[in-house]
């Protein structure tokens, strides 16, 4: 029976994000369901014009558009709430900042930021290092079992690349007190790989 190995080895490689996914709304409230939608299409359409000279208009995206009735602190009916949501991607972090303060500046209390995450447009290099990186664990751990087994490692007979696990993706700050901004940072991008070798004679 031909002697073997498997091994899985972990290896992960750091990036910097470079582009900013801004979930954005417009809301407003009035008394019946047709001023709420003239109110947040307004408001709405002020927001896209904003984004529009921070990003490219395919890089906005409306992600819900809804309207329910509103209700006082007492419980009473107080008209209806409209909201449009819409999703920006801005390729470059600190262009985002820049967006947010004139969308203050513009739209107002109709502007809501629901939240800003920063990620990386071309994972690719980085998959590619933390893949080479896992492989290298790998065959270190092997080759230290194989040791211990009086063995040492022979020919590659199968490889299993796990799935690229990202790091959880970094939820952005800001302070919208003068200019809102941003820090990148550093993400971690992991992998994974399993790997079988043939075990041969150590004097083989």
């Amino acid at each position: 029976m031909d002697r073997t190995v498997t091994v899985t080895g972990q290896g992960s490689a750091q990036v910097v994000p470079d582009t900013a996914v801004v979930r954005l709304a417009a809301g407003h409230r009035a008394a019946d369901v047709a001023q709420a939608l003239a109110g947040v299409d307004d408001a709405v359409g002020t927001l896209g014009a904003v984004a529009r000279r921070f990003t490219e208009p395919r890089r906005i995206q409306t992600t819900e558009l809804g309207i329910w009735p509103a209700y006082d602190d007492g419980g009473r009916p107080s008209g209806y709430e409209a909201r449009h949501g819409l999703r920006v991607v801005v390729a470059d972090v600190g262009v985002a900042g820049e967006m947010l303060t004139a969308l203050v500046a513009e739209v107002g209390d109709a502007l809501r930021v629901d939240g800003v995450s920063l990620e990386v447009a071309d994972p690719g290099p980085a998959v590619r290092d933390a893949r080479e990186a896992a492989f290298a664990d790998a065959r270190s751990r092997g080759e230290h079992l194989a040791g211990l087994a009086g063995a040492r490692l022979g020919a590659v007979l199968a490889v299993l690349e796990g799935d690229a696990v990202p790091a959880p993706v970094a939820r952005a700050a800001m302070s919208m007190a003068k200019d809102a901004s941003f820090e990148p940072g550093e993400q971690a991008l992991g992998a994974s790989v399993t790997v079988t070798w043939e075990l041969t004679d150590p004097t083989g």
